[in-house]
């Protein structure tokens, strides 16, 4: 009887025992000293931090996204307003300058016209900035600067432009004249 005729006998395959590094096909020598299963799971690790991070970078794209096209829509008619503040001022100018005669039906009807456009600009979100009380240079822009003995410095003594703000942005800084304290005289 020949035992290599023996179909009963299982064959053994060599195998080649030294580790092959995937990435270079070069033998790892370290390929032993890791357990198969721990590298899997250090893999599962590596994937599962990989898709927590850009899980939160999708989620701050889409809250960002969100918050640009709601100030968009919110400041939408920024452009617009901005043109229409030096026509709202010349208007100003002939109301004052009819402010002559208040009877007549020129004032009258300007009159109409001026409240509509103010509330046409309230529907828009359009404030006028307050030019009472002390200067702020966010708001206000100081164009000259009066001696004033009664009062502080910085109050804001008169008015030579209005201001005007679209909700919380600054559509043009009203103009005004500043009070100084007058220096002694030597």
């Amino acid at each position: 009887m020949q035992a290599d005729n023996d179909p009963n006998q299982a064959h053994e395959i060599p195998v080649d025992t030294t580790a092959v590094d995937p990435i270079s096909d070069a033998p790892a020598a370290e390929a032993t000293t890791l357990d198969p299963w721990e590298e899997l799971e250090a893999e599962a690790a590596k994937w599962k931090e990989i898709s927590l991070r850009t899980a939160a970078e999708m989620e701050n794209l889409r809250k960002r996204t969100t918050r640009d096209r709601e100030d968009a829509i919110r400041y939408a008619n920024q452009r617009l307003l901005e043109e229409l503040i030096p026509v709202i001022d010349n208007f100003e100018m002939g109301m004052q300058a009819a402010s002559q005669d208040t009877k007549s039906m020129i004032y009258i009807g300007m009159d109409m016209v001026r409240r509509q456009l103010n509330e046409f600009l309230s529907s828009q979100g359009v404030e006028e900035i307050p030019t009472t009380g002390k200067f702020d240079p966010n708001l206000h822009d100081a164009v000259a600067q009066e001696e004033c003995a009664t009062g502080e410095e910085g109050r804001i003594l008169k008015v030579t432009r209005r201001g005007f703000k679209l909700r919380d942005r600054l559509l043009r800084p009203a103009s005004v004249v500043v009070s100084t304290v007058p220096t002694a005289a030597e």
